[in-house]
């Protein structure tokens, strides 16, 4: 399993402080539109543990935990939660009270500053077998042999892993820290890889997709990726759900913690092919791609009461962000679009009307006539903003050096001008 990570290496506060469960793909929401550099990506491996290695382990993330949650009290009552700060405070008690390891405790340290960095208004707890964070210094790999040898409170283990065969050529570009996870009485370790970027193609117009939840996805080429089969998925899980925990018995429950994830795998695996194919066409078309900024939208837009439970099931974000980097592997330019309107906007005439979307499905413009599909046009328009806009990176990179160049000589004619430094 590959979890992206865009522009940027994982904030730790984000990884280190939730359970396994909620550990998925998530990326920064900056895209990258201009310097080729690098991709984060997560490569997953599952560790082949003995009964002995399993309880080891789980017993290093329980103290790992218990110790954060002692560092975090210390931090609350005495204000202090900058990590070196911390760390003069906390050091030495943490060392003799939970017998970690130096780097272990370091990490400790590491992960409870970085979960205060949010916000400090409540104080932070960790939960008993939430995911900790292992370095080079205390987690070795060993390619070759397929195994990792891991620092645990029982003492360094070897351990064999397996993961698929793209996982196993990530893997090979494996840097930095690297998050030790239990899921469903199973360890996972998530190593941060960094890929190179490829140099970005010259575009040549761009690719409007519209974002929606009948239709997951519509290109302004006019292909339609339907919502029909996960929206009906999500229905039948959904009519289950309630079932099985109105009924409440214990096999009612252990049905229930069978299908936990069953939807959401679903939804990912149908998100990861429509980017491919959005991607791939436009690598092929040598063409960018523009998307709707829809940040925000489940605040901002009000539904019936039985709607809710749709559009708050709604995984646009996550098909914006696999999008965003498959598009950067494959040197596809993403361009984010002010979604304001596309849907009501006339292609031919401009004309900007609530009337002009007689329905969900239809477009028909009230001054021209114009009419056709809705979710097409608005990803025309959408295609059409992105061109009018290109970003224009050499201009802007010009105008960052004549900025920089103009704020040094108002600061060395400030120096100069100074009645105290004029003679210097």
């Amino acid at each position: 399993m590959l979890a992206p990570q865009v522009t940027s290496a994982r904030k730790r506060s984000n990884v280190t402080s939730r359970s396994a469960k909620e550990i998925s793909a998530s990326i920064d929401t900056c895209v990258h539109l201009c310097y080729p550099g690098s991709v984060k990506l997560i490569a997953q491996v599952k560790l082949q543990t003995t009964p002995e290695q399993l309880s080891a382990l789980k017993q290093t993330m329980q103290t790992a935990n218990r110790a954060c949650d002692y560092i975090s009290s210390v931090a609350w009552e005495q204000k202090t939660f900058k990590q070196f700060a911390l760390h003069k405070l906390v050091y030495q008690d943490v060392r003799k009270q939970f017998g970690l390891s130096a780097q272990v405790t370091v990490r400790c340290i590491a992960k409870v500053a970085d979960a205060y960095k949010l916000d400090k208004r409540r104080k932070r707890k960790f939960k008993p077998q939430g995911a900790i964070t292992y370095d080079d210094r205390i987690l070795s790999w060993q390619l070759e042999q397929s195994q990792v040898s891991i620092w645990t409170t029982s003492g360094r283990t070897k351990i064999p892993f397996v993961c698929g065969d793209k996982q196993s050529e990530l893997i090979k570009t494996r840097q930095g820290e690297a998050d030790l996870i239990l899921f469903r009485d199973q360890c996972y370790l998530l190593a941060t890889c960094d890929i190179t970027e490829p140099e970005p193609i010259q575009s040549e117009g761009a690719l409007g997709v519209d974002l929606g939840v009948v239709n997951i996805a519509v290109d302004s080429d006019g292909t339609v990726y339907s919502g029909k089969t996960i929206n009906n998925v999500r229905f039948r899980h959904r009519r289950l759900r309630t079932k099985l925990q109105k009924k409440g018995t214990r096999s009612a429950k252990r049905l229930l913690k069978k299908l936990a994830g069953k939807e959401a795998r679903f939804a990912k695996n149908v998100n990861h092919t429509i980017s491919k194919q959005v991607v791939k066409l436009a690598q092929g078309t040598r063409r960018a791609i523009a998307l709707e900024d829809l940040s925000g939208i489940r605040k901002r837009v009000t539904v019936r009461r039985d709607q809710r439970a749709t559009l708050h099931s709604w995984s646009f974000f996550q098909l914006r962000a696999f999008l965003t980097y498959k598009a950067q592997l494959a040197g596809v330019t993403v361009i984010p679009v002010d979604p304001r309107n596309t849907s009501r906007t006339c292609p031919h005439c401009g004309c900007v009307d609530k009337r002009n979307r007689p329905s969900q499905s239809k477009f028909s413009c009230v001054t021209c006539g114009f009419s056709g599909f809705a979710d097409h046009i608005a990803a025309r328009n959408i295609s059409s903003r992105a061109v009018v806009n290109p970003p224009n990176v050499a201009h802007d990179e010009a105008k960052a050096v004549e900025m920089h160049s103009v704020s040094m000589e108002l600061r060395s004619s400030a120096v100069t001008s100074h009645p105290l430094l004029a003679g210097v």
